[in-house]
């Protein structure tokens, strides 16, 4: 494996036979993260974890059991930032003489330079980002005045990251060694921005406004199966105004509907072509991609495509069985 490949593990406490846990405790915990780790007020200890590496970049996400962890800082410690996003839970962040809550939605800032608390007071789903100090030192006038204060979970660019983070997720999305080295810069970019600094990597509005446009992009994707999708669900996903999605989606030469329109026929186009639906009708294969008007859908699709959906489908079957 090269250094500018993604590296993953996953750590879980699912495995664990007798004994395990001190062992996980001991090596995860000690020996990787420099963190002790206590369950709290009695909560068996459950912790599922997945860890991302890229170049200068990393990023932790998962689900903890309610704890106590204590990070303090060994001789050998990077001078990292860390950017905890509280995804579900409540928790508290002790640092620096700081004492602060951090709900659902929200993020903090820590530093791996010095002693810090974390206390999840519930179950909690979380995302941590690892950044380079020495990237956003220069371009945040004082950014140990950050640690330890909450970030609102309202803040659009602490949205963009979360976004991304289900983009580095996808190994798909970065499969060259550009694309990972372009999305960590990215990252510590909107770090900058989000922690009142200067956008200095070259990310300034129209960075900030594609990557808004990518995330909801992504959202309608991801739901376009809904026939009930409206760009007010997709707004209000977004924490972001209808007006602004429809401004972004004009900029890029469409509007809310035809892109919608355009991936449930682009989905169904694939399943009719998909030897795995071949037992689907044409109903079903419009219900499934979205549409719950099967006439518009048999309408729309040939005005797209040149040919009825059976037509389609029997091209392609004509195909394999050549």
């Amino acid at each position: 494996m090269t250094d500018d490949e993604i590296k993953t593990l996953r750590v879980t406490t699912g495995i664990q036979g007798d004994g395990g846990l001190d062992a996980f405790r001991e090596v995860f915990g000690r020996e990787i993260l420099g963190i002790e780790i206590d369950p709290l007020d009695g909560h068996p200890l459950n912790i599922d974890v997945t860890l991302r590496s890229l170049p200068g970049f990393a990023m932790a996400s998962g689900t903890l059991s309610p704890m106590r962890t204590r990070h303090t800082p060994a001789p050998l410690d990077n001078d990292d930032l860390i950017l905890v996003v509280l995804q579900s839970g409540v928790g508290e962040v002790r640092q620096c003489g700081r004492v602060a809550t951090i709900n659902e939605g929200e993020a903090i800032l820590t530093a791996s330079s010095s002693e810090a608390i974390f206390i999840g007071r519930t179950a909690t789903r979380v995302i941590n980002f690892r950044l380079s100090r020495s990237l956003l030192a220069p371009h945040v006038a004082d950014i140990d005045a950050m640690v330890a204060r909450p970030i609102p979970r309202d803040n659009r660019v602490l949205q963009l990251m979360v976004g991304y983070a289900r983009m580095i997720n996808d190994q798909q999305e970065l499969a060259t060694p550009d694309l990972r080295r372009m999305v960590a810069t990215h990252m510590h970019s909107l770090a900058a921005a989000l922690l009142g600094g200067e956008c200095g990597f070259g990310l300034h509005d129209q960075g900030l406004r594609a990557a808004r446009l990518r995330a909801i992009k992504d959202d309608i994707r991801d739901r376009m199966g809904h026939h009930d999708l409206t760009i007010a669900d997709v707004a209000r996903n977004q924490q972001i105004s209808e007006s602004y999605i429809r401004q972004l989606l004009a900029e890029n030469g469409t509007t809310f509907t035809d892109f919608v329109l355009g991936g449930r026929l682009a989905r169904a186009h694939r399943m009719l072509v998909d030897r795995r639906y071949a037992d689907h009708s044409i109903s079903a294969v419009a219900y499934e991609a979205g549409f719950s008007d099967l006439s518009y859908f048999n309408r729309t699709f040939r005005r797209r495509y040149g040919a009825t959906p059976s037509g389609i489908r029997q091209g392609a079957r004509y195909l394999r069985d050549e």
